[in-house]
């Protein structure tokens, strides 16, 4: 069998205004970023776009500033970019480790840190050919009417497998999104997303996420992932925990989950461990609290209960080691990633 793309026009605007308008212009289009997600998309038939509006030509949107307080950091810099700058590697360890633990260094260099924050949701009856969607009478997702992996519900349960997400919340991110007029507004990156799998994003079709925003001083952090293989692959589960703490005592705790839900979320209910020790007992209410929260479905070939139970592991490995060691954890990146799923268990 031949993949092969749909007929579509590029354009390439060079600044954020230019491809806002080419949007309006064009109902039939979408942004492209690095596409390598997109460019996949469409070649199985996901999306049959009249026209891409390629940013990449935008350097606005390559834009960084490194200088303190805080981090600007614009939404076409590549993954791979992001793992080089000292600065992250540094202060947002998190952030380092979650764009490293993506894909493969070839898809790194071109993938960008937007693009992996506005990742479409992901399922095992969606991203397949045209012929296995056709013979399966589509999805809810695209061009069908039920969603194979809940028949009686009415929304889409494909799963969100963006890593940047829930390092970027848990170190309090906020994103810049510029709109129609060149409109600008900053939220934080908690808000851009749904628990929706056909419409995740908080985001109106002419709007651009332009930057993300790091503020300064972030507590020590970590990112790890249970996934089937130790590279190229999605996460089964994603885990990002900030923490802070003053001996034994809890000063700050950030939770965030990928890979589990249609959208990445924070943990709700961790901050009735602040001042308190991160003894057994604490750590049996975090992962009490990730098994109550956390929603996977038949979204992978993996089962549901396994990524549960890997999304606790992973929480409650990380917390004792970031507690244990706050200052060297991360000094390299990826020291937390399970190289095989089954390593969680």
């Amino acid at each position: 069998m031949t993949w092969s793309m749909p007929n579509f026009a590029i354009a390439r605007p060079r600044d954020i205004e230019s491809a806002i308008a080419a949007r309006e212009q064009e109902s039939l289009s979408v942004f492209l970023a690095g596409g390598t997600d997109l460019l996949v998309n469409l070649r199985l038939g996901l999306g049959h776009p009249k026209l891409l509006i390629d940013l990449s030509t935008i350097d606005a949107l390559r834009e960084k500033s490194l200088a303190t307080p805080g981090i600007r950091i614009g939404a076409c810099t590549s993954l791979m970019e992001l793992t080089a700058m000292p600065a992250i590697r540094q202060r947002y360890r998190a952030l380092a480790q979650a764009a490293e633990a993506v894909a493969s260094p070839p898809t790194r260099t071109i993938a960008t840190l937007g693009g992996n924050l506005c990742l479409q949701t992901r399922c095992v009856y969606y991203n397949q050919s045209e012929w296995w969607r056709r013979s399966n009478n589509y999805c809810l997702k695209h061009e069908g009417n039920v969603c194979h992996v809940a028949p009686q519900g009415q929304r889409c349960h494909a799963a969100f497998s963006g890593d940047l997400a829930p390092a970027l919340m848990v170190l309090d991110a906020e994103v810049e999104i510029a709109g129609r007029n060149m409109q600008r507004r900053r939220v934080k990156l908690v808000d851009l997303y749904r628990e929706d799998g056909r419409a995740h994003l908080a985001l109106e079709a002419d709007e651009i996420l332009v930057c993300v925003h790091l503020p300064p001083d972030p507590p020590p952090s970590s990112y790890a992932k249970a996934r089937v293989r130790g590279a190229i692959d999605f996460p089964l589960a994603g885990v990002a925990i900030a923490l802070a703490a003053d001996g034994k005592r809890l000063l700050q705790l950030r939770v965030g989950i990928t890979g589990t839900n249609s959208r990445p979320f924070l943990l709700q209910g961790v901050d009735a461990l602040i001042g308190g020790t991160l003894d057994g007992d604490a750590l049996h209410y975090l992962e009490t609290l990730v098994q109550k929260q956390v929603q996977p479905m038949r979204t992978t070939t993996i089962s549901a209960h396994y990524r549960r139970l890997a999304a606790a592991a992973l929480v409650r490995r990380l917390a004792t080691v970031i507690a244990a060691t706050p200052e060297e954890t991360g000094q390299t990146t990826g020291i937390a990633d399970d190289q095989d799923h089954r390593a969680a268990t």
